[in-house]
């Protein structure tokens, strides 16, 4: 699978993050679902989900959200 990466602003700092299309299509439904923007989701994840990559740490947080283990 091919990743797709996209540039953001996370704290204040540029990043970029790394994640199949699928992640992305569910992140974005995630974010629609709490009304909130994407960027400002990924920042949440960072600051309270995060023990590894960010991008890990966002996989992670996919599974939990659609296993409802959140």
């Amino acid at each position: 699978m091919n990743q797709i990466k996209k540039s953001l602003i996370l704290s204040g700092h540029k990043t970029s993050i790394a994640l199949e299309k699928e992640f992305w299509i569910a992140l974005k439904e995630i974010s629609k679902k709490q009304n909130i923007d994407i960027d400002k989701l990924i920042e949440k994840i960072d600051k309270k989900e995060r023990s590894g990559s960010l991008a890990s740490a966002i996989r992670v947080f996919i599974l939990k959200k659609y296993m409802n283990l959140d």
